[in-house]
Order: structure tokens, then C-alpha cells, then sequence
């Protein structure tokens, strides 16, 4: 009689509803060469799925899974039979399949994990059985799915290594995660009750059918609307959409989008946040647009929660516990809204749960909502995981703001290419659109700050950072219509102020709001004045985007006034002076038109210019390498977007969220009840959160069943209703670090 391999196993001893080792290794071969199609890499992502259980036909793991209390490296034979059957190309593979449970390792360079080449040394290993031969046919492999070219080609070697990652451990999770809930297909929980495209673009079509062209704005964001949907017809590619604040780039974006996605056979839209404060509010916006298909096409994805790490020990049955699922999102969704942090961070990852999603990105239209905001200590680097996307992975990406970033080359080292404009005259349309005058006032110390806010009863003050804006706010409390803003304050709470603010705002009654540059980001108010701490000139067109944003008011009359903060103490941080700085070198220039086109290019020239190419990629992660040394981890290692660690506290700031938590106590499967926690979080620094565990404020939600995923503030005099979460004037407060 045959002997019978196995890939997985129940509990069940006769072994008659165990998964046979090569069922496992065809489904996931056969799942992943089809993820990979769209990006032309097929035969590269099926081999990979063939070989990355492999070491499973060994005496050792078949003991192991029967419940011998063995450790079995049952990764690393295939990587080594990829390097042996197809020679430099294996090295792609091998990447994947080494690390397709521990992550993704460097070639040479010691890291965390062991080194491909040390891996591929194959010590330790238990002898490999041939059965697996009779069982299991690999295909030949021709030639890349594209040409690596130019200076960045060990950078489009790396990103391949990536996708072929993401095909073979969303293949792997699928399949093994059908085996242990069985009867459910291999694919996506989510894909029967997923709208098409088409289907959304009709609800988006009798969304926009209600509107009227009423006012001025309006006619324009309407001749807007109607223009850019007009360039769908445009091959994918790179694009940019330069529309003022308030031009109604959002719907303007979804509707080019889906439009474009159709006309081209993209398979969905993914829309690239830069803040997670506005992440909950743009969904809702796509929510509505979509009317009765956008609950179950709008696929949010903050990644605040995070996965535990798994052991080697625990690998076997990791992608059954419905725990990581959250973290382990595919984006098998029509519409996916997330943050920059989230996209960029993935695409330079060696996490498995991070990677999976990537072979989702191709065939995709990437919008990327305020373009300007990437980080410039990883400009270069940014901007080659968006050219290489748009080059070889079948995306449109579209670089969506009202001031756009000088991104080309050969202004930047490395620079995009062919970049088409989406919008009608940008020019032009600032000239239309313009509806504020933009002046500065000099130095104010805080006295003189409150006066202005005492003086205006329809007044927004923008400040650079948190403890700057408490300040002030607690100087005007007393003073009708005062209220406040930060990210210390839940994503519900900030819903509920702005929704009392646009009340006021609309009614005439006094509204003294204080903010840090959260507010900037696409949040939709409308303030006839606007004060702005002194930034840098985008942070001051968007702050612009606050004031007279309807064209209601004389644009002469209706004013951004720019200060600089008299107080040592809220002084910004470095980049943000840098940011002033470069403003500063325009404003003399400019000033007649300092929102103009023209005028944001020259700002950026000077930013850049200032900062200088090596200081773009700070950690020098496009320097050179080659295909057998590809330094994956310390890609991964080195690509933060944000340099504090940030981990979230969820705040029970209401009935809901009380109800949520109770159910999270008694739940055995977390994936919703996390999603709906989402609105409830604030992120605090590891330093902060050290000090709230300390004080007892803050505890884990059912450990027992979820570790420290969750930890949830149980102490609620640590969370004021004005301002949201607070320290005793010692701890977390005074180091935060954050400036939105």
C-alpha cells in the first residue's frame, strides 16, 4: 500500500479527514500561479506554491504532525530545490518559500532571521524522502515576466521577490485556512457577496445625478467631474490630479477610478490615506456614494490591531486562528481604503501577514489621496515602489492633491516618467477657484493668539502640535462656541465635534475651533477665517482649503492669516521648520499667487533642493545589490514611515463601544468586532503606553483568549470630554510626540 503524506491534520486518529501533503501543495500552487497571472508570473508563483511544503515528505514532520513533539524546518528543502532545479531564478523563489512562516530573510547580511544563504546550506535539515517526486511535477520556467533594467534592477528584483511572497502565503492561508473550516472555497470569505465594478459605478452615477450645479463651486467641481471621468480612456499608467481644495477631488477620483478600472479590466480601486484620522471619514463618504452596494464594497484597513508573533512551533495551524485574520487582510474587495503607513510599509515588508496582500495592488487603480505628504526621508524609495507598480505590475496610480509634489525626473533622482494630468488646466482652475486671501501676521506670543480667536466669533486656529493646541484651547474655554481637536481625542469623538462645528458654522452660531493639521486633510468646514502656524506651503494651502471653502464669501475679505508661535515651546520639530523654511525662499517670490501652481513647484524645487537626493532616501535603500544577496529584511527593517512605534488604546467613549468590548470578552472570532473598535482607538507612543499600563488606566480585553491585542482604557478620568485623552501633566502628555 502507498504511503500517504500529510500536509495537516485534525484530531480525528484514523487520519481520514487529514489533508494529503500533495492536495496541499497543488491547491496552493494552482491558487497562486492564478494570482500571479495578472502580472504575468504565473508559472514563477505556481512553482513556488509546488515547492514551499516540500519538506513535509520527511519521516521527521509526518512524526511531527502525528503528534510527536518534534521541531521540523519543513521550509527550507524547498527553497533549496527551487536554487537547484532553476539556478539564479530559484533565488526569486527561494526567498519566499524559506520564509513563507518565519518572513522574508536578507541574502548575506545577518538580520533577525538566518541569511537565505546560510538557509540554503541546508545543516540540520532531516533527509528528504523521494516519494515527493511521484507526487509532485514542477514546470519549467522561461524567461521574467519582465526585464530588469537600469540602476534599480536588484530594487525590481527585490519587488518581485515581494508579489511571488504574496501569491504563495495568500495561496497557502487560503487553502489551509478551507482545510480547517471545511466547506468554505479557496478564496476570499468576502468574494461571493462582492459588487462588480460596474455595478458600483451605477450607484456612483445616481449619487452624482443629485447634485446641481447651484453656485459657482459647484459649476466648476461639476466641469471637473466631467472632465476627468473623460480621461479613462487614457492606457494605465501614472497620473496626477491637480484640483484646489474643495474642487471635489474625492468623488472626482472614485469616478475616474472606477470608470478607468472597467474601461482597462483592473480588478478594483485602493485608496491611499495619509492620515489614519481621515481614513473612517473618506469610507463613509465612498459608503454613501455607493448607496446600497457600499457596505459590502468598502473595505477599511488601518492595521491598527496587530498579529502576534507566531513561533516555528506554532506554524502549523497559525492561519486557522481567526485572531490574525485582521492582520492578514488579502484586499479581495472592489474598494479598499487605507493609510499611507499601511501601503508603503507593506510594500517594502518581510512579514508574511504584511506581504500577503500585495499581489492584490497589481491590476489595480491606486489613488493616492495628498501625494505631498510622503515622508522625504523616503521620497526616492516611495516613488520607486510607485513607478515600479505602474511599470510592471498593471496599476494606474494617481497622485491626487491640490498641491502636487515635483515627483518627476529629472527634477528627482530616479524620478517618474509620463505623468498625465487628469484635471482641466490646473492653472486655471486655481485662478477660478480662488476664494481666500493668504497674508502673514508675524510672531504672536499666546496672549496675543487668544485675542484674534476672542475678536472673530467664526474662527479656526491651526497649531503644530498637540500640546500647543490644548493650551490655547484651555485659555478660550470659557468663550462661547470653543472647541477642540486632536488626535488624542478617538476618530468618534472628532466626528461628533465636527458635526456640532458645521452646525454652528451653518447657523451663524460663535465657533472657535482649535486644531492641530489634522483638520487639513479633506475635512470638509468652512470657516470665514482661517490662523495657521507657520508651515510649509502645502500645510498652508490645505489650511486654505478651510476658509470661504463653498466661494460664499468675498474672497478679499475672507483670510489666512499666518503666524509664528512667540513660545520655545511649541516650536515644530525639525522637517516641519525645514518645511517653513522652504515656504519662507517662496513667499518673497510669490506672494500675489503663493497657492498657485507654479508657486507649490517652486516649493517643492527649494524643498528638495534644500534637503538634498541623499537625504531623500535617508537609509539609502535603493543603493545596489544582486539577486542572491537582496537584503529583504533590513528593507523592511529600515521603511518606517513613522519613527515612534504607535500602539493603539481603545477608548470607550460611548454605549457602542461599551457594547463592542463586551462582545469582544465573549467572542470566539475577533475580525468584526476589531473593524468596529476601529473608531474608538487613539495611538499613543510605546513611552506613553508604558505609562498609562503603569498607572492601571489601561488593561487587556479577555487575554486569556487574546493576549495584549486589545488593550482598552478602563480608567476614564484619563479621557475628557474636550479634549480627549490626558495625562497628570507629568507623563504621556508632556512627551507625545505626535504633531497631529
Amino acid at each position: 500500500m502507498t504511503e500517504v503524506f500529510f500536509a495537516h491534520s485534525t484530531a480525528n486518529p484514523d487520519r481520514s479527514d487529514w489533508q494529503p501533503l500533495a492536495e496541499h501543495l497543488s491547491a496552493v500552487g494552482k491558487l497562486a500561479g492564478e494570482f500571479a497571472a495578472i502580472f504575468n508570473a504565473s508559472d514563477f508563483a505556481r512553482s513556488a506554491g509546488l515547492l514551499h511544503d516540500i519538506g513535509k515528505y520527511t519521516d521527521d514532520f509526518q512524526h511531527r504532525i502525528a503528534g510527536a513533539a518534534l521541531r521540523v524546518d519543513h521550509a527550507t528543502r524547498g527553497a533549496m530545490l527551487a536554487k537547484e532545479r532553476y539556478g539564479k531564478l530559484g533565488y526569486l523563489l527561494a526567498y519566499g518559500i524559506a520564509g513563507h512562516h518565519a518572513g522574508l530573510a536578507n541574502g548575506l547580511e545577518c538580520g533577525e532571521r538566518t541569511t537565505l544563504h546560510d538557509r540554503l546550506r541546508g545543516e540540520s535539515l532531516p533527509p528528504l524522502l523521494g516519494a515527493w517526486r511521484q507526487e509532485i511535477a514542477l514546470p519549467e520556467l522561461g524567461n521574467l515576466p519582465f526585464q530588469l533594467a537600469g540602476e534599480h534592477r536588484w530594487f525590481q528584483a527585490a519587488f518581485l521577490v515581494r508579489m511571488l511572497f504574496s501569491c504563495l502565503v495568500d495561496a497557502d492561508f487560503l487553502d489551509t485556512e478551507a482545510f480547517y473550516d471545511q466547506g468554505k472555497k479557496q478564496t476570499s470569505a468576502r468574494n461571493a457577496d462582492l459588487p462588480s465594478l460596474e455595478a458600483l459605478r451605477n450607484r456612483l452615477d445616481l449619487h452624482l445625478a443629485g447634485f446641481t450645479a447651484n453656485s459657482k463651486v459647484n459649476q466648476i467641481r461639476a466641469e471637473i467631474l466631467a472632465h476627468v471621468r473623460q480621461q479613462a480612456e487614457l492606457v494605465p499608467g501614472l497620473f496626477s490630479l491637480t484640483v484646489p481644495t474643495g474642487g471635489g477631488k474625492t468623488l472626482a477620483s472614485l469616478a475616474f477610478a472606477l470608470d478607468h478600472a472597467i474601461r482597462h479590466g483592473l480588478r478594483r480601486v485602493i485608496f491611499v490615506i495619509p492620515f489614519t484620522s481621515i481614513v473612517e471619514q473618506n469610507a463613509a463618504v465612498f459608503r454613501e456614494a455607493l448607496g446600497d452596494l457600499g457596505e459590502a464594497a468598502v473595505l477599511e484597513h488601518h492595521s491598527a490591531f496587530t498579529a502576534p508573533t507566531i513561533s516555528h512551533a506554532e506554524a502549523e495551524r497559525y492561519q486557522s486562528q481567526e485572531k490574525l485574520r485582521l492582520a492578514m487582510e488579502n484586499w479581495d474587495a472592489p474598494i479598499v481604503v487605507t493609510t499611507a503607513v499601511q501601503f508603503f510599509e507593506s510594500l517594502f515588508a518581510a512579514r508574511s501577514s504584511q506581504c500577503r496582500k500585495l499581489h492584490n495592488i497589481a491590476g489595480s487603480v491606486v489613488i493616492l489621496d495628498e501625494a505631498q505628504t510622503l515622508p522625504l526621508k523616503l521620497l526616492r524609495p516611495s516613488v520607486a515602489a510607485i513607478d515600479e507598480l505602474a511599470r510592471n505590475y498593471r496599476a494606474s496610480v494617481v497622485l491626487c492633491t491640490a498641491t502636487q509634489p515635483v515627483l518627476e525626473a529629472p527634477k528627482l533622482k530616479g524620478g517618474l516618467e509620463n505623468v498625465r494630468e487628469l484635471a482641466p488646466n490646473p492653472p486655471d482652475l486655481f485662478h477660478q477657484l480662488a476664494r481666500v486671501k493668504v497674508r502673514y501676521i508675524g510672531v504672536l506670543d499666546d496672549d496675543a493668539l487668544q485675542e484674534h480667536l476672542r475678536a472673530h466669533e467664526q474662527v479656526l486656529c491651526i497649531v503644530n502640535n498637540r500640546k500647543h493646541a490644548r493650551a490655547i484651547y484651555q485659555a478660550m474655554a470659557g468663550l462661547s462656541g470653543a472647541r477642540h481637536l486632536t488626535t488624542l481625542m478617538c476618530a468618534k469623538h472628532r466626528s461628533a465635534v465636527l458635526a456640532v462645528v458645521r452646525e454652528d458654522l451653518k447657523n451663524g452660531r460663535p465657533c472657535r475651533l482649535v486644531s492641530t493639521s489634522l483638520i487639513e486633510a479633506g475635512v470638509d468646514v468652512d470657516f470665514p477665517l482661517v490662523l495657521r502656524a507657520k508651515a510649509g506651503l502645502d500645510s498652508i494651502a490645505q489650511a486654505a482649503g478651510r476658509c470661504n471653502r463653498e466661494g460664499r464669501r468675498d474672497a478679499a475679505t475672507s483670510e489666512v492669516l499666518v503666524f509664528s508661535p512667540a513660545n520655545p515651546d511649541w516650536a515644530p520639530p525639525l522637517e516641519l521648520k525645514q518645511f517653513a523654511q522652504a515656504a519662507d525662499a517662496v513667499w518673497n517670490q510669490c506672494s500675489d499667487a503663493l497657492l498657485a501652481p507654479d508657486a507649490i513647484r517652486a516649493y517643492f524645487h527649494e524643498l528638495y533642493w534644500q534637503k538634498g537626493q541623499e537625504a531623500l532616501d535617508r537609509h539609502d535603500l535603493l543603493r545596489q545589490s544582486q539577486i542572491d544577496a537582496l537584503p529583504m529584511e533590513i528593507l523592511a527593517t529600515k521603511f518606517r514611515m513613522i519613527d515612534s512605534v504607535q500602539i493603539p488604546v481603545i477608548v470607550p467613549y460611548d454605549d457602542e463601544a461599551c457594547r463592542v468590548l463586551e462582545a469582544l470578552r465573549h467572542a470566539d472570532q475577533c475580525g468584526s468586532l476589531a473593524r468596529k473598535l476601529q473608531p474608538y482607538l487613539v495611538q499613543v507612543t510605546k513611552k506613553d503606553f508604558e505609562a498609562l499600563h503603569a498607572s492601571g488606566a489601561i488593561q487587556p480585553v479577555a487575554p486569556e483568549k487574546w493576549g495584549e491585542q486589545f488593550m482598552a482604557l478602563t480608567v476614564m478620568d484619563y479621557y475628557d470630554q474636550n479634549v480627549g485623552l490626558r495625562g497628570d501633566g507629568s507623563t504621556f502628555l508632556d512627551s507625545a510626540s505626535l504633531i497631529w
